[in-house]
């Protein structure tokens, strides 16, 4: 047992003699960089291996838009600070048609978001809490006034009927004036409108329409604004076109008829057989049993004249017609147009309240401060109540004929209303061009998707070929059908008219031109007021006509 220990320890011996050896034979090298691994184990020794950390991209601050749902293409660029172009540039590669596009143009929800998106930018919608909860500012007529604040008022008469039925020479014999000898070809142009005192001493206000075809509309607003119809039908002539839409536009009204049979001092004439047509028009005579009174009359020579003011006054006093005289006034615009010395004159007939001096008034997206007034003989009038029909001057801008006029109680009440009107126009503008871009982007979706898949089958490249040729195709009959219209002869025309119903009676009648074909009829501008320079120079610039309705051009 002794001896097996004492090789035991002489065994280690030699294993210690061996490696301290095998230690000094290591070359310099060597040992220096075991040393450097040992002592840098020595130091990351109870440390731990931080983690890798990843790469992340740097966040970019995007400029934010505010957007709302209804954007035309300007509003979007100014958003943006951004021009049109960009916003055009960012459609291109889209289902809209870009070409279609101006900067007034609508855009939906959808391609306003794209824009957004292809400029590198983020959105937010606006803050629609105060336009839902819009207050409405506009003007209103006042509600129904007490009967005990009523009092009478002269009866409004229209007189209507065909062309050349003698409707004017009527007007003229009861007011001893010679109006139709002012008109042009004896036909009147305009609605005139007069307070007239009877024999008897009482007041008629007296509206004379046109009964030419071009001033339908005429008529149908001095039938709107009437409380008595006289319908005057020639007894020699019959019943003709005009009478018939001057029947229609008393009945769509709800007025009384007076049938005047005219011009009974004729040889030729036959009042019977006008009331016999006149049963084919639903207006049945009292001697038929119906309630139109027919009277026979010579508007030339005054026969029973009488006769007919006494049938108008006492239908009016069965009406018992009454109006507010105080409070704010209301009416309507009868004609517009622009005097040289005055500006923007409107003819307005009164339906409530009284007209003054420094009334504030508002038609349509104008209003005035009236300046002066004036009455049917041009004199100037301190006021006129209800049933009178004056010449208000003092209008910021022309009203359109038509439109309803009320008074408010400042200036700063009437630019709001007007700011308010325009600002609704715009919006339905904008709404209606939006429908039409919407259809016409549906249309060319529609197209697109139906090319897509007749190309369905084909590969990539063929596909492509297909695309490029059916463009061009397409094209190719663009610029024929361009050229085409490029050899069919056009005339643009300036049209300017006295008043503001012989500019419509005249766009009435372009509208009914049906020879679009042969000669293409383009109205580049049209106005109210004397052809200046710009409007002969705009003419030459188009290669086109001036056309003046009762204005001159002594000055050009």
């Amino acid at each position: 047992m002794i001896g097996m220990c004492a090789v035991m320890r002489a065994a280690r011996r030699l294993v210690h003699a061996n490696t301290v050896q095998f230690q000094y034979d290591l070359t310099p090298p060597l040992c220096t960089f075991l040393q450097n691994r040992k002592y840098a184990s020595k130091q990351n020794k109870g440390h731990k291996k931080e983690p890798r950390r990843s790469k992340v991209k740097a966040n970019v601050n995007k400029q934010e838009v505010e957007i709302s749902k209804r954007m035309t293409v300007s509003a979007l660029a100014a958003a943006m600070n951004k021009d049109c172009d960009h916003v055009f540039e960012s459609l291109l590669n889209t289902s809209i048609d870009v070409d279609s596009l101006h900067p007034n143009s609508v855009l939906s929800e959808k391609w306003i978001k794209e824009v957004v998106k292809q400029s590198g930018m983020k959105f937010h919608w606006a803050d629609l809490t105060v336009s839902e909860e819009k207050i409405n500012k506009d003007a209103h007529p006042r509600p129904p006034a007490e009967p005990g604040n009523m009092k009478p008022r002269p009866p409004v008469v229209t007189i209507m009927g065909h062309v050349d039925h003698g409707k004017t020479t009527l007007l003229d014999s009861l007011r001893k004036s010679q109006i139709v000898s002012t008109e042009a070809g004896g036909i009147t142009q305009h609605i005139g409108a007069f307070l007239v005192q009877l024999p008897s001493g009482e007041k008629v206000t007296f509206l004379d329409t046109p009964g030419h075809a071009a001033f339908s509309s005429m008529r149908a607003r001095g039938a709107s604004v009437t409380d008595i119809i006289i319908l005057v039908v020639a007894a020699d002539d019959g019943v003709m076109t005009q009478t018939v839409e001057s029947i229609d536009h008393a009945k769509k009204a709800g007025v009384p008829i007076i049938l005047a049979v005219n011009k009974c001092d004729k040889h030729q004439a036959d009042p019977q057989r006008v009331k016999q047509e006149l049963l084919a028009h639903n207006i049945v005579c009292e001697e038929f049993g119906g309630d139109v009174q027919a009277i026979h009359i010579s508007a030339l020579k005054g026969d029973n004249l009488l006769s007919l003011t006494e049938a108008t006054v006492t239908l009016a006093e069965m009406m018992e017609l009454k109006a507010e005289t105080s409070g704010l006034v209301e009416g309507v615009v009868i004609e517009s147009r622009t005097d040289k010395g005055r500006g923007p004159v409107t003819t307005a007939l009164i339906q409530r309240g009284t007209l003054q001096r420094g009334c504030i008034l508002v038609a349509g997206k104008s209003w005035a401060k009236v300046r002066t007034l004036f009455d049917e003989n041009g004199r100037t009038t301190a006021e006129a109540g209800p049933s009178c029909a004056v010449e208000v001057v003092g209008w910021k801008d022309l009203p359109s004929a038509g439109d309803l006029l009320l008074e408010v109680e400042s200036e700063q009440r009437a630019r709001e209303v007007v700011e308010w009107r325009n600002s609704e126009y715009a919006e339905q503008k904008m709404a209606e061009d939006l429908s039409v871009i919407e259809d016409k982007q549906q249309r060319h979706l529609q197209e697109y998707r139906k090319q897509r898949e007749e190309l369905s089958h084909l590969n990539w490249r063929r596909r492509k070929l297909e695309t490029y040729r059916s463009y061009r195709d397409k094209l190719t009959t663009d610029l024929l059908s361009e050229g085409m219209q490029g050899g069919r002869p056009q005339l643009p025309l300036v049209i300017k008219g006295d008043v503001d119903g012989s500019l419509e009676a005249i766009l009435n009648i372009l509208d009914s031109y049906d020879a679009q074909d042969e000669c293409e009829v383009k109205i580049i501008h049209c106005g109210i007021g004397d052809i200046s320079e710009n409007d002969v120079n705009m003419a030459v610039t188009f290669s086109g006509m001036s056309l003046q309705v009762w204005i001159s051009s002594t000055k050009l």
